[in-house]
């Protein structure tokens, strides 16, 4: 069998595995690295978010749970850092009808959901907060093994982006084209590790002078139509990668997971995978330094 030809059966393997997963059901996908062990909440208040707060603020990346307005740093003395972008939180509750009330044809009214939006920033993004008044949350570490293989692609990438660790999230940065990390013994294995490093290689890969990819060479912003397809391509490149390492049972169920959410966000169906899963496989070729497109013998 001829590389391209084992490379396309991985790919296949994988996709399919995953759309069976979101066929199935898959469990709430959590952050992998440790931190915040609460669940993101107000700062302000100390009450948790629910039900896709909790994933939008996760996927954000940062090491602390809280979260706070613009309006509420103001109120506690500091101020949101120049350039910092907010995050949509989503507040909804029903509004009960009072008995008196009617509608247009003299019907009784209905109670109905009351819908509200918020921005809210992490307080990682914030200075001058008062640092008593923010609940210190531990970091934890767990034992760290490099697993060969995994190294063998991160280092084989070529002219991939620089790589520094001791970031409070994950991320990758186009202006600079740097990917930022947290310590690998934050992770809870060292799969976790690898397949949240192949997630941000394979955004690096949307880089202008790599593949170009929309997702990464606009101004898009987080929630965004774009931002969403990004992430799925991204956790796909990661999918693939992991399989061509043999790690990917580790992290499969987390995967999907978090595809399924930015899915949910398209409000599509499995075919927006399947696309996904096509520029995911252009990104893992370049990472091991495949060309792209080579199609099976």
């Amino acid at each position: 069998m001829s590389d391209s030809t084992l490379r396309a059966s991985v790919y296949e393997v994988i996709t399919n595995r995953i759309l069976a997963l979101l066929d199935q059901g898959t469990i709430p996908w959590k952050k992998p690295w440790g931190g915040a062990e609460q669940a993101p909440r107000s700062l302000t208040t100390g009450k948790p978010y629910r039900g896709v707060n909790v994933f939008l603020l996760h996927a954000a990346g940062y090491a602390s749970p809280h979260w706070l307005t613009f309006r509420q740093a103001q109120d506690w003395g500091g101020h949101i850092r120049k350039g910092e972008k907010g995050f949509p939180v989503v507040f909804w509750k029903w509004r009960a009808a009072d008995d008196t009330e009617t509608t247009e044809e003299g019907k009784p009214a209905r109670s109905a959901p009351l819908l509200r939006y918020y921005t809210v920033f992490n307080v990682a993004q914030c200075d001058d907060l008062p640092a008593d008044r923010i609940p210190t949350v531990e970091t934890v570490t767990h034992p760290f093994t490099p697993i060969e293989r995994a190294e063998v692609v991160v280092h084989g990438y070529p002219q991939g982006p620089r790589l520094e660790h001791g970031y409070p999230g994950a991320w990758y940065r186009p202006s600079a084209d740097l990917v930022g990390m947290p310590t690998p013994e934050q992770f809870t294995s060292p799969e976790e590790y690898y397949n949240t490093l192949f997630h941000e290689l394979t955004h690096s890969t949307g880089h202008r002078e790599r593949l170009a990819r929309k997702g990464i060479t606009d101004d898009i912003h987080f929630g965004s139509t774009s931002y969403s397809q990004e992430e799925l391509v991204a956790e796909m490149g990661a999918a693939f990668l992991m399989g061509h390492c043999g790690l990917e049972q580790a992290t499969l169920d987390n995967s999907a997971a978090y595809i399924d959410a930015w899915r949910q966000r398209l409000k599509a169906d499995s075919r927006v995978v399947v696309f996904a899963a096509a520029q995911a496989q252009r990104a893992a070729d370049l990472i091991l330094h495949q060309a792209p497109g080579d199609e099976a013998e």
